[in-house]
């Protein structure tokens, strides 16, 4: 993007290999030095990516970051006439289930915190970003639901799929759907595009069965019974021996694939890595 324009970020982390002609801002989302950055005119664009995924933080840190924090933002962007917003959310917010469809379109429900409540206030970011659609119809506002993100991203599915011996649950196999870091950032630059506006599923080269994933990258999984591995799950999280929690279970035993059919046919977005370079790029 800052080949084709000036980009400004917001952060409070550092930006370790900034290009030059980045203009990056260290501070909280939260401050009142953000209405600076929007007071100064000339924003065309807004993208949002800053949701916390820290499961072991607070629920009221999470709270204050992701949902107190954007409502912010969406203020700042109504306030100041941004003409474009593009939340990246996830297509984790449709939860996986035995119930659901083969693919999910973006009318379907959004389930994801049922039964894993850290993640509802990027379900309740989701909401907030399809009501602002609504309440300003003079934004172009874009909303982005990738499925699983893979690359050198520090995400769950990428973390999991580096580990020497993932466990997988005993008799389930699930298919899933795997999309390229770099895809999904050429998605983002799509949704740029003037007159773009809506909500679009986004997901990779094609569905793939979890067991080949590990094939392709030469992993040998510890199958383990569902019965023996929730608990074990949540005793190591307790003692903070492992990054995955209990809830995330759910997601290499049910299948939570989407339909893109709306991306490809009004986004115009095709994903440009096939399976074994996405699934190899989490490698590095």
């Amino acid at each position: 993007m800052h080949r084709r324009g000036k980009v400004i970020g917001i952060d409070r982390r550092a930006f370790v290999g900034r290009p030059k002609d980045i203009v990056h801002h260290q501070f909280d989302l939260r401050r009142k030095k953000t209405r600076d950055v929007f007071r100064a005119g000339g924003i065309q664009a807004v993208v949002h990516l800053g949701i916390m995924h820290d499961l072991r933080a607070s629920s009221r840190e999470h709270h204050t970051w992701n949902v107190v924090a954007f409502q912010k933002l969406l203020e700042y962007v109504a306030q100041y006439r941004v003409p474009k917003l593009v939340v990246l959310s996830s297509a984790n917010v449709y939860g996986p289930s035995p119930e659901n469809p083969q693919f999910l379109t973006e009318d379907a429900p959004l389930l994801g915190a049922q039964s894993f409540s850290e993640i509802r206030d990027l379900v309740e970011v989701d909401i907030l970003a399809q009501s602002f659609f609504w309440k300003h119809p003079e934004i172009e506002t874009v909303v982005l639901r990738p499925c699983h993100i893979l690359g050198t991203v520090r995400n769950a599915p990428s973390n999991y799929l580096r580990l020497p011996r993932p466990l997988t649950l005993l008799g389930f196999d699930p298919m899933v759907q795997v999309i390229h870091e770099r895809d999904v950032a050429e998605a983002m630059r799509l949704a740029l595009a003037p007159g773009m506006k809506g909500i679009f599923n986004l997901k990779g080269p094609g569905e793939i069965p979890l067991s080949r994933i590990f094939r392709l990258l030469g992993k040998r999984p510890t199958p383990v019974p569902g019965a023996v591995l929730a608990p074990v799950l949540s005793q190591l999280w307790r003692y903070r021996l492992t990054s995955f929690p209990k809830p995330e279970l759910d997601h290499i035993r049910y299948v939570c694939m989407v339909d893109d059919t709306r991306a490809r046919q009004e986004l115009g977005f095709a994903p440009r890595f096939g399976l074994e370079d996405t699934v190899r790029a989490v490698l590095g």
